[in-house]
């Protein structure tokens, strides 16, 4: 038996992010980011994982009580269209597209989720920061010291609003839902300012990319 085995973790589970890009017009990575965080948190939020007869209430329980994975994957053409399909919540920010599917199995992930490709997914910035939403909304900001693929960045962009969602104060987390639990990612500020306001960090699980224990993102409410 391997020293790391955990039983919890066996088989692994994980919540996939599909992000919609086209060869024609791609998004950003600013703005995937944001939509995949936005989609994530949105996702938590729904009814159907919230309430305990929710028809995704103990998928969400189970995969929280494991290792919590994301997988970001890419569609274009006939393949964004095909995902919709599948239950899950799509979120729009900044132009960019990204659905959250309920966690599951890694073994299980259905045959239009898992023909898509996991690596390559690497964006170019906004030219210029993008401007934050009105309103209470999650600031998020990665690592400038760690580099990352936009695949990569855009989970950990989830992890870091999954976090704020479940530990915010249950007044901010309110007003961030009631705003549409919006998302947005922070380029112009510096990072140990950022640093400063942060409520929640991301330490990386170290399975891509990254070691081990490397913090990759930070996140708070912005007011």
């Amino acid at each position: 038996m391997r020293p790391d085995y955990d039983p919890l973790d066996d088989p692994p589970w994980a919540m996939q992010l599909v992000v919609r890009a086209e060869k024609a017009d791609p998004p950003t990575h600013d703005a995937v980011c944001a939509a995949a965080a936005t989609a994530v948190v949105r996702l938590l939020a729904d009814p159907r994982a919230q309430e305990p007869e929710g028809e995704w209430h103990a998928c969400v329980q189970g995969w929280e009580s494991r290792r919590i994975r994301k997988v970001t994957r890419r569609a274009r053409g006939v393949r964004w269209p095909e995902v919709q399909e599948i239950p899950g919540i799509t979120a729009e920010a900044y132009g960019a597209e990204v659905r959250a599917f309920p966690p599951a199995p890694m073994d299980e992930v259905p045959p239009q989720i898992a023909k898509l490709q996991v690596a390559g997914l690497d964006l170019p910035l906004a030219e210029d920061p993008l401007p934050p939403p009105d309103g209470p909304h999650a600031e998020i900001a990665l690592n400038p010291d760690v580099t990352m693929t936009t695949g990569k960045a855009a989970a950990q962009c989830g992890h870091a609003a999954h976090l704020l969602f479940r530990q915010a104060g249950a007044r901010d987390r309110k007003r961030w839902l009631e705003n549409g639990l919006r998302v947005h990612l922070a380029r112009d500020v510096p990072w140990q300012k950022c640093v400063d306001r942060a409520t929640v960090a991301v330490r990386d699980g170290g399975f891509t990319e990254v070691p081990p224990g490397t913090m990759t993102a930070i996140a708070w409410i912005a007011k």
